[in-house]
C-alpha cells in the first residue's frame, strides 16, 4: 500500500477489523518509511453477477433495488417499518447468493419476496402477488386471500407484531 504522506509502498498493518457485515475490512497501518498512521478499507469484489432471467428470456444482472421498488409499492402507505422492507430484500438477495451461481429466474426472485412478504403484512403480500403472479380477476384474488386466511394462528400473530395498533 502506498503511503499518502511520503508515497513510499512500505508499510505494517496494526489493526484488521470486519464492518458492514463482514463485506468490508478496515485496516489500520502504520508507514515503515515516515510512521504516520492511515486507514485503508476493503471490499470483495463479486467476479460474477447474478443475471435474472426474465419472463421474454432476456437476461440483465439482479438489482437489489428493483426488488426493493417492488416492496416499496406492494407496501404503500401500509404500517411496515422501512427496516422490515430493506430485511426482506436483504434476505432474497442473501438468499440467491448462496444458491444460484450465475442465473436466476425472475418467477423465482418474485416467489421467494412473496413467501417473506406474506408474513410481513398481508394487504403487502396481496399487492405483491397480484402483480408477480398476474392475477386479473377477483376470482384469483379472493381464493388467494382465502389461502392467506387458512393460515396458521401464530403465523397472523407473527404478522400482527408488525402492525401497529393491532
Amino acid at each position: 500500500m502506498i503511503c499518502p504522506f511520503c508515497e513510499k509502498d512500505h508499510d505494517k498493518v496494526i489493526d484488521s477489523r470486519a464492518s458492514e457485515g463482514g463485506r468490508v475490512i478496515r485496516r489500520r497501518r502504520e508507514c515503515l518509511g515516515c510512521s504516520k498512521r492511515f486507514t485503508t478499507y476493503e471490499r470483495v469484489e463479486q467476479t460474477s453477477r447474478l443475471m435474472v432471467i426474465k419472463k421474454d428470456g432476456s437476461r440483465v444482472p439482479f438489482d437489489p433495488q428493483k426488488a426493493l421498488a417492488g416492496v416499496l409499492a406492494a407496501c404503500g402507505k401500509r404500517p411496515v417499518p422501512e427496516a422490515a422492507k430493506r430485511k426482506v430484500v436483504e434476505e432474497v438477495e442473501e438468499e440467491l447468493s448462496r444458491e444460484f451461481e450465475r442465473e436466476v429466474e425472475s418467477s423465482v426472485i418474485g416467489e421467494r419476496i412473496m413467501r417473506r412478504l406474506r408474513t410481513v403484512d398481508a394487504i403487502a403480500y396481496i399487492r405483491f402477488a397480484s402483480e408477480h403472479l398476474g392475477m386479473e380477476t377477483v376470482a384469483e384474488i379472493q381464493h388467494e386471500l382465502e389461502e392467506l386466511s387458512a393460515r396458521p394462528r401464530e403465523v397472523r400473530d407473527q404478522q400482527e407484531l408488525f402492525t401497529p395498533g393491532a
